[in-house]
Formats: C-alpha cells, structure tokens, sequence
C-alpha cells in the first residue's frame, strides 16, 4: 500500500481545521457575499403618485361581474351552473347599483359580483341598453360597502391626455394601466348591429376581462366604460373602445327609471332598406303610419296597395335640413334633438318636395 506523505497530512489536517472552525456561511460572509445595504428610497415621481393615488381611491369601486350559465349534464341530463364568462363594472351610487357593458351580461342564466373586499352578492338586471353596449346591475350589499365612482365629462377630452383603466383581465381582479387618448369621435358596432359613435380611442392595454369597467382621466373622474378591443389575436394590441361617459351619464338614469331607454320617434314604420336600394329611392320610405301618433297628426301617409298596385308612402329626405338616407340617419337626427323638440322633415310626396313640422315622442 502506498503511504501518504508527512505534507499532503498536514494539508489534509489544515484545511479540516478551518472548515471545522469557521462555518460555510461564515466562510462566504467573510468574502463579500452577505446582503448588500438597502439604499434609502427616494421620493417618487409626481405622476406615479398621482397613478397610485387615483388607484387606490377609485379601485374600490370596481367590481368583477361572473356571468353563470345553465348547462345540462350529459349524463344525468340534469342542469348545472357553469361559469359563461367574466368581465368588470363599477359602483354607480349607493343604492346597490352597477353598471358594466351589455355583451358581458347578455344571455347569463344568473350573476354574481364581487366587490373589492371579496365579498360577493347575487346580482340583478335591472335595465340594458344594447344598442350602446350598457346594462344596470343590482346588488343588495349594504352602503357602506359601495364607493359610487366619480363622474367626469367627455365633451371636452383631448387627444393626448393620459387616461386610467381599471379592471379585471383575463379574470386577474383590480388591475391598472395607463395610456393615452389615441383618438375621438370612433364609431364601433354594438351586439345589435347599431353603430355607437362618438366613442374613445385608447392605447391604455384593455382585454378580455376589462369590459364594462371604468376609463379614468387624471384626476381619477369616469370618462369612459371600456367595451371592445380591436386584435386579430382577441388580446391588447393597443386600440381599445371606450363609451363615452356623457352617454352613459344620459342613458343610465333610463336604465334605472324605466328598465330600458325611450327612444324620440314619430309613430312609423319604415321600409327595409334592401327594398328601398331596389326601388331606387334616396330617403326613407314610411310604410305605416300608427294611430293617434304625431306621424298621423302631421298628415304623413303611409304605403298602401291597392289590388295589384302599390303607392308608395311619404319618403323622409331630411330633418331640419340635415339629408337622410337609411334609418341610422334619421334615429341619429333624432336622437340630438330629443323626446319633445319639434322638427321639420322634409319629404317626397307625389314626386313633389313638402315640409312639415312635427313633434318628436318617445316609442319602442
């Protein structure tokens, strides 16, 4: 057997030594590698103060809505509550009160919303609006559990400004990002086909789960309900749609009044327009003219068919002078004036131009 030489004994006994007298960790420590000293924090930038501030007082007022479906068991055949879908919505008052978008609550069996202190309560529809992608909630939670969100306007908003949103994406709850305005004045379509205009452009990242939760200016005021992204993927892609909050200012008392929003109209009914583009017409064609309503005070005639032969009705080719092509025109005229204005509509009657005024009222 070779021997181990006196030297490599006495290295092997060295090096046992310090090892045994001085711990690993102490070992490690004496070269460097204990924690480093925390640098003091210096104060934070203004506008990440003002994200925070606006974050902490609007956050509790945002709340997850889980829309809950009804689905029969394949087996047992019998009915089961599944989760359908989620998205967000905010306080309105504190009467219970919750606004979120239309397509987020459409077709649910049953809702749930939880609030930002977890609690959750089984939720109501109590009006919807879905031609402009709004819907009012009801929840029985007690008032000091609801922080109303404040209300700001969008009449004077400028591309540019920065703007807050605050959600639940991809089901992730009390989330916030910021941008900017990219743009004014879009147009989107709702779940019915109408087109909703006026609507805000933003690149502040929104995606499946923000929907019906609250766009905020820099001063943390409602100026927007977030409703649609624009993504070939479904996920942020920096365009995101917002409603603007003057029209949810003017629709949501409605929702909560009446259930549903009263449109101004005139008591008619209109040609489809596919017959009307056939025919050759430029206007809108009256079909019929209800009883009892201002159309019928006013004289309008309606289309009649007299054996083989048609007449057709007045053609509506403009109101107060703006010209009208398709019913989209003539509800949007309608809509800037208002249940109650009186209105001069010109129209086509025997190949002749006429004028008559008429009282706008409010109809399904």
């Amino acid at each position: 057997m070779k021997k181990t030489s006196p030297l490599a004994v006495l290295v092997i006994v060295a090096l046992t030594a310090i090892l045994l007298y001085n711990p690993v960790s102490d070992y490690f420590a004496r070269r460097g590698a204990e924690p480093r000293a925390v640098t003091a924090r210096g104060n934070l930038a203004e506008d990440e103060n003002n994200t925070i501030e606006i974050f902490r007082e609007n956050s509790s007022s945002v709340v997850y809505v889980t829309s809950i479906a009804l689905k029969r068991d394949l087996f047992s055949l019998n009915a089961v509550e599944i989760p359908r879908g989620t998205g967000s919505g905010f306080v309105w008052d504190t009467k219970g009160r919750i606004v979120t978008n239309y397509h987020v609550i459409s077709d649910a069996n049953r809702l749930q919303v939880t609030m930002a202190d977890g609690s959750s309560w089984k939720a109501f529809v109590i009006g919807v609006a879905p031609d402009k992608d709004l819907a009012v909630l009801q929840i029985d939670a007690s008032t000091h559990r609801l922080k109303p969100i404040a209300i700001g306007s969008s009449a004077d908003l400028l591309v540019g400004q920065k703007v807050f949103a605050i959600g639940n994406p991809f089901g992730l709850d009390q989330t916030i990002t910021s941008g900017i305005i990219s743009a004014l004045n879009r147009e989107i379509t709702a779940v019915t086909g109408r087109i909703i205009k006026n609507v805000i452009q933003t690149d502040a990242a929104i995606n499946p789960g923000n929907s019906g939760g609250p766009l905020l200016d820099s001063a943390g005021r409602l100026i927007g309900v977030n409703t649609a992204i624009y993504s070939p993927s479904g996920a942020y892609a920096g365009i995101g749609f917002a409603v603007p909050v003057d029209t949810v200012n003017s629709i949501v008392p409605q929702l909560i009044k009446k259930g549903r929003v009263l449109q101004p109209g005139i008591g008619v009914t209109l040609a489809d327009e596919r017959l009307t583009r056939r025919l050759g017409i430029e206007g809108v064609l009256v079909i019929n003219v209800s009883s009892k309503s201002p159309a019928e005070e006013a004289g309008l005639r309606s289309t009649k068919q007299y054996g083989q032969d048609i007449v057709l009705g007045d053609i509506i080719v403009a109101v107060n002078g703006v010209a009208v092509s398709s019913h989209e025109d003539l509800r949007e005229e309608f809509e800037k004036l208002g249940i109650g204005s009186e209105v001069l509509l010109t129209i086509m009657r025997d190949d002749r131009q006429q004028e008559v005024k008429i009282r706008l009222t409010a109809v399904n």
